[in-house]
């Protein structure tokens, strides 16, 4: 627990996995938010070499058990295991009490996520999940155009995120048939996304198919939602053209965001002639006008991970958002097994 005496010094985290996710993402982000990373779950002897190179001093322990037995020494800790461990690695870190971030999913069905929230709840453990894309400035842009009503009445929300990757890189995400695959992967963020902005999704219509790698490489869900927004949301790494990679259309006029993290996409042009930072386009009809960018980055996740830790500020993720995630990416995959329509249960 973290103490009075405490709260000047920097939160001690411990990070299981030190891959691309707990070293390239998570590491990165809590050194710039101010922490350390004291202890290590990594076997690989790359993997503990750049640990230690990273984190003088830090403990690398060879597994979750292990580092569960030194809860005492920490103030949180991160769980980036691959999807398929996630579970099992939460629950051992709840019976020891110590707070959790659990990278996106939090499980590779709902079923799984439940139990988990279900447990930290029991528990009274502080859980929250890694959805940093609520942190980047489109999503940020967006939701204050949404509050500001400028679109209007939206009726359509299409969120891409499109690569060409035909050699497909050799890691778990593109080869484990039961946590790989784009529908966990990014259909987890892509549909946080847009539960987050419009709220509940009553029924799901999914194309699912492994078009390059032994698990889906190309995804595409219809959300209808409660308040009568449909989102479509595709995934792929088969794309060699990739489209806008947001439109969100409205009874007052549409906003685009034509390009996202250097991908090229046929439509970078657009951003070429405005000198100033800017998060897209307000478009009606052969009239385009930049949106300033609303300011945010991921490092705000951890910032808001120290404010709940330290003195009980808001979650910066409830898990139960996590829940209802993982309620639709169940229902595409029977939708795309199936092909129909799933209607989901409401009550």
């Amino acid at each position: 627990m973290i103490t009075d005496e405490d709260t000047a010094a920097p939160l001690r985290f411990g990070i299981v996995g030190y891959g691309d996710a707990g070293r390239g993402i998570h590491a990165r982000l809590l050194r710039a938010a101010g922490h350390v990373v004291t202890h290590v779950v990594a076997r690989n002897p790359d993997r503990v070499a750049a640990a230690r190179a990273d984190w003088p001093g830090v403990v690398v322990v060879p597994d979750v058990a292990a580092l569960a037995a030194r809860a005492g020494d920490l103030d949180a800790v991160v769980v980036a295991s691959p999807t398929a461990n996630h579970v099992e690695h939460a629950h051992a870190l709840l019976r020891a009490a110590v707070p959790l971030v659990v990278d996106k999913p939090l499980a590779v069905d709902a079923a799984g996520a439940r139990e988990v929230v279900s447990a930290a709840e029991a528990d009274r453990v502080p859980l929250t999940v890694f959805q940093n894309r609520r942190w980047d400035g489109e999503q940020l842009t967006l939701r204050a155009l949404l509050e500001q009503g400028t679109l209007g009445t939206v009726h359509r929300f299409e969120r891409r995120w499109e690569r060409w990757r035909p050699v497909p890189k050799e890691r778990w995400k593109e080869n484990d048939p039961v946590g790989g695959g784009l529908l966990l992967d990014l259909g987890a963020h892509l549909v946080d996304s847009a539960i987050q902005l419009f709220g509940p999704v009553v029924t799901v219509t999914a194309e699912l198919r492994a078009l390059a790698t032994p698990t889906e490489d190309d995804v595409f869900l219809a959300l209808r939602h409660e308040a009568g927004v449909v989102s479509h949301l595709a995934a792929g790494g088969l794309i060699g053209a990739p489209g806008p990679r947001t439109r969100v259309l409205g009874s007052t006029g549409a906003y685009l965001v034509t390009s996202y993290e250097g991908e090229p996409t046929p439509f970078g042009t657009m951003d070429d002639d405005v000198a100033e930072p800017h998060e897209g386009w307000l478009v009606h009809g052969e009239e385009r006008v930049p949106v300033p960018r609303a300011p945010g980055d991921h490092v705000d996740f951890y910032r808001a991970v120290e404010a709940w830790l330290r003195s009980g500020g808001a979650v910066p993720v409830d898990p139960w958002d996590a829940v209802r995630t993982a309620d639709v990416l169940d229902a595409a995959r029977v939708s795309g097994d199936e092909q129909r329509v799933v209607r989901l249960d409401r009550s």
